[in-house]
């Protein structure tokens, strides 16, 4: 059985368009960054868990958008749209690792971000090479069992009506629009793995920083507080365009999803996240921008 992906087919007058904005929007998130996790790689000032961090959260962007926009570009150049049921589960369940990945590495740097902040004695003992490696292994592997499990689930419900998924990927409302039966059991386990992966996760950021802000605001000098304040802000901004835009989708009640409103929320968190991502990280941030003006300055001169 083949699903075939609406996307955008309701204004067909705007894909020429759409199709140049999104192929320039994922130009920018390779390229911006690939440059992040080259300079975090050979330059020696970067050679931190903040950095560390940094990289993975870089390769994970890149592997995150390339599940879905490739697809997304090529169904906007033909009308055949149809995608296989196991190329759909397939895309599902990279979607969803991913997406789960990097609300894990998110919590990671927060968590960085706090012993560097509230421990500054302590964090080379505490966020030594091992535990940095350790950290990023969890964060790339713990959402891998869950998620063939959860895929396999959706994808074993019986589909008997409409073929015609109304989203530009394979998503987990959409394609449950579609199976027959009750799902209210699995709706159920969409939400416990939310609140497990996306929720729990987004607490502890902010439990990391309600103690991080409490710490800034006690130190003696106005400049040890704004560069405090800097280190934290390009990893909040991308908290808070990612996590909100994520829980809206998976925590909102049934009755409240409409098309318009996913399509346009999925948009926010596949996309235009991941092209902030670069773009924040190397305007808010000094080091970054030092070490990628001497790289690009040395390609320059080769």
């Amino acid at each position: 059985m083949d699903f075939i992906l609406l996307g955008f087919s309701d204004v067909p007058d705007l894909r020429g368009f759409l199709f140049g904005v999104f192929l320039i929007i994922y130009m920018i998130i390779l390229m911006g960054n690939s440059l992040i996790i080259i300079i975090t790689k050979v330059n020696p000032s970067l050679q931190t868990p903040m950095y560390f961090f940094l990289g993975n959260f870089s390769s994970l962007e890149i592997c995150y958008v390339s599940v879905t926009v490739p697809r997304l570009l090529t169904d906007l150049c033909r009308k055949n749209r149809n995608i296989s049921f196991l190329a759909c589960a397939t895309q599902m369940y990279f979607f969803l690792v991913f997406g789960a990945t990097e609300c894990f590495i998110l919590t990671a740097m927060a968590y960085d971000r706090y012993v560097a902040i509230c421990n500054p004695l302590l964090y080379p003992l505490i966020m030594n090479n091992r535990l940095c490696i350790q950290l990023a292994a969890s964060c790339w592997i713990t959402g891998i069992p869950v998620h063939i499990g959860f895929t396999y689930l959706i994808f074993s419900l019986p589909f008997c009506r409409s073929n015609q998924l109304n989203h530009f990927f394979c998503d987990i409302p959409p394609v449950l629009k579609l199976a027959c039966g009750d799902t209210f059991m699995i709706e159920m386990l969409v939400y416990t793995v939310a609140v497990l992966v996306v929720t729990v996760p987004f607490m502890l950021i902010l439990g990391s920083y309600g103690k991080i802000i409490s710490t800034i605001l006690k130190l003696p000098s106005a400049a040890g507080r704004t560069k405090a304040f800097s280190t934290c802000s390009s990893h909040l901004i991308i908290v808070a365009l990612f996590f909100g835009s994520g829980i809206m989708t998976y925590l909102r009640p049934k009755s409240s999803h409409s098309t318009g409103m996913d399509k346009f929320l999925s948009l926010l968190y596949t996309i235009v996240t991941p092209m902030f991502n670069p773009i924040i990280y190397c305007l808010r941030n000094k080091d970054v921008m030092v070490a990628l003006k001497k790289f690009l300055s040395k390609w320059i001169v080769l």
